[in-house]
């Protein structure tokens, strides 16, 4: 038997964490002085209302060696032969996944197996979605790993940033250059490359933008077809039905899973954020 673990911030919905039986991990956050676990006493709901509210960025921060440890513990407890795989953020985004291997180290169990997706969102869903069902179909976990590592080096990860707010806020971008792109309507296009995120293009106005990424999207796509989709979004219900609807009609996904972005993405993406991982 395999068991999966992973951090909170993979965003994947309740019913499909509860289908594969996934162990998470939630990372802290601190939004003014009040800290809270995500996913466990804020829901991405609550979390987007109260960052638009504070005037410095929310900070989060990885769970503890000993919290990953705990979990590790009580999944062997269940079943001495048990493996575990605990798939982490993207180690060049956060250091859970050292966390993660530190905790592996302080449990003593060496049927243990911490795999960094290199991504964020649910680009790291999908991974987890991947080795879950090779697990259900009996595939051993060298195999699954194998695919996990083929997997993670075509994923693609699109992040369309419709505020430079929180960019702002977080000193990455002067005040005067933040309010200039929003006099401007300047959306900013990043991609996840190999675990960290580069900047893509910058486009005026927002229906632009947004065809600007569905055209990005068949460039990568190529000849492939029949990809699982994920979009996260942050208070974007409508750019989300409008790109999820144009996937289907122009590229014909294995299907497209969409979520709310929870607070570790969230807090980097902005209000109106969106996160496409395929």
């Amino acid at each position: 038997m395999i068991s999966i673990v992973s951090d909170s911030s993979c965003d994947l919905p309740r019913e499909i964490i509860d289908h594969y039986r996934i162990r998470i991990v939630p990372l802290k956050i601190l939004i003014e002085e009040e800290e809270y676990l995500e996913g466990v006493d804020i829901t991405p709901e609550e979390f987007a209302h109260k960052m638009l509210k504070t005037k410095t960025l929310p900070k989060t921060s990885q769970p503890s060696p000993a919290v990953f440890s705990q979990a590790f513990k009580e999944l062997s407890a269940e079943n001495e032969d048990n493996q575990i795989l605990c798939l982490t953020i993207s180690s060049k985004l956060s250091g859970t996944y050292q966390s993660a291997v530190l905790g592996k180290e302080m449990s003593g169990l060496s049927r243990v197996t911490v795999f960094d997706t290199l991504a964020g969102s649910l680009g790291h869903g999908l991974q987890i979605m991947k080795a879950a069902e090779m697990s259900l179909q009996g595939f051993s976990l060298e195999k699954i790993i194998e695919e996990l590592k083929s997997y993670r080096k075509r994923m693609n990860i699109l992040i369309l940033l419709d505020t430079l707010e929180n960019i702002v806020k977080g000193g990455r971008l002067s005040k005067f250059k933040g309010s200039l792109a929003e006099i401007l309507n300047i959306k900013v296009l990043l991609e996840g490359v190999e675990g960290e995120v580069r900047l893509l293009s910058k486009v005026r106005g927002r229906k632009k933008f947004l065809r600007h990424a569905l055209e990005l999207i068949g460039t990568k796509l190529g000849a492939g077809q029949n990809l699982m989709f994920g979009i996260t979004h942050l208070n974007n219900q409508k750019d989300t039905e409008y790109l999820s609807q144009e996937i289907k009609e122009r590229y014909q996904p294995k299907g497209i899973i969409i979520n709310h972005m929870g607070a570790t993405m969230g807090t980097y993406a902005g209000n109106g954020g969106l996160i496409i991982s395929f």
